[in-house]
């Protein structure tokens, strides 16, 4: 078994925005990756659990809403682990652009 591949992305939203915003943020972040699809994503609390597919492998973790950060856990398949780099800046990328304050 692998280590996670762990994100934290710090966010000036407060805890019920911040989830607000992430609630559609997986499905609609999967829908611009054409080999990711989600199959899974559902809600307890302030945790989403989930469970995507990317290259015929399959991965799980846990995204935690805190008031003023996000910290995003996946363990990914030895296949995808390949490619944790690339997917950590991508996560810290989007997760920033979908987390940042508005006025």
């Amino acid at each position: 078994m692998s280590a996670p591949l762990i994100v934290s992305i710090p966010h000036r939203l407060g805890r019920e925005e911040a989830r607000r915003r992430l609630q559609s943020g997986l499905t609609r972040a999967a829908s611009r990756v054409p080999a990711l699809n989600v199959d899974e994503e559902r809600w307890d609390g302030d945790r989403m659990i989930f469970r995507v597919r990317a290259l015929g492998q399959a991965a799980s973790g846990l995204v935690d809403v805190a008031d003023d950060h996000v910290r995003l856990e996946v363990t990914l398949p030895w296949l995808l682990q390949r490619f944790a780099d690339v997917a950590q800046k991508a996560i810290q990328q989007s997760g920033r652009l979908l987390l940042e304050k508005r006025s």
